[in-house]
């Protein structure tokens, strides 16, 4: 009973994403579209860099397109992470039902993630596109992947580039526009999280802000659990990491949201985006 209970709202919110969204299918077909010639795209770059590039790839298998792809495909939840939350608040503000969500007794944190549930289910549809797409024209390989370890590193991944999101969509609720988090960690996690090269080949000052961005641990576990097949035990310490990044940002990023919905209710803003 209690299963059904904690559920109820979640679903609700995702039936109604799902009824809005699936209106709108054309929208899926370009979306496959773009996927595909994004893939092949860098597909041929990897042609381009060759065996140049191998020497650096060593401790990923060697080959650019398997490290380039999973680094787009992941990078794919940072950016929805970054957006979700605040694309989920500006909707109920626009159609003027937040006010009235945030008054009945459901938690801040219920309508956070269940405002953002589609996007996620969306978001690993489109990774599982990527890696399909991958594996089925390009030979990227998957032979060696461990299944638990890609679990838990991207379950892990999930929640701290969440709190990022969260945190933007506080700043978003409060000055309505301008959003300093999304444009900062976006950037420097695209430049130095090690989406598109590795961080081994960054001068040594800008590793160490690497290090501080749970994007460069997300990408190494996962490419080590796909590539090499490498276990929980042998990522133990990007585990570790995304663990540390979840306990100390998502308290933090709740506490951010709930301070913005108060500065707002004083405001009076929280009827309109």
């Amino acid at each position: 009973m209690n299963l059904k209970i904690n559920f109820r709202k979640p679903l609700a919110f995702l039936k109604r994403d799902f009824l809005i969204n699936s209106s709108y299918m054309l929208l899926f077909l370009f979306q496959f579209g773009s996927i595909f010639f994004y893939v092949i795209t860098f597909f041929f770059i990897s042609k381009i860099f060759g065996a140049n590039v191998s020497q650096y790839l060593v401790d990923y298998g060697g080959s650019y397109f398997s490290f380039v792809l999973i680094g787009i495909a992941l990078y794919e939840y940072l950016s929805m992470a970054m957006t979700t939350f605040t694309q989920a608040i500006g909707q109920e503000q626009e159609t003027g039902t937040l006010e009235a969500i945030l008054l009945s007794p459901t938690k801040i944190s219920t309508v956070l993630i269940s405002g953002s549930l589609w996007n996620f289910l969306v978001t690993s549809f489109n990774i599982f596109l990527y890696l399909l797409l991958g594996v089925l024209f390009f030979n990227f390989p998957i032979e060696k992947i461990n299944i638990p370890a890609v679990i838990i590193i991207l379950l892990l991944t999930i929640i701290s580039f969440s709190t990022f999101g969260i945190i933007s969509a506080s700043f978003i609720l409060v000055l309505k526009r301008g959003d300093p988090v999304n444009w900062l960690f976006s950037g420097i996690s695209r430049f130095l999280g090690g989406v598109y090269f590795p961080v081994t080949i960054l001068p040594l000052w800008l590793q160490k802000i690497s290090y501080l961005l749970p994007i460069t641990y997300s990408l190494h576990g996962m490419r080590m659990a796909i590539l090499k097949g490498e276990s929980t035990r042998d990522i133990w310490q990007d585990i570790l990491a995304l663990f540390l990044f979840c306990i100390l940002l998502l308290p933090l990023s709740i506490a951010c949201f709930k301070f913005a919905v108060r500065k707002a209710k004083k405001q009076g803003s929280l009827t309109y985006y």
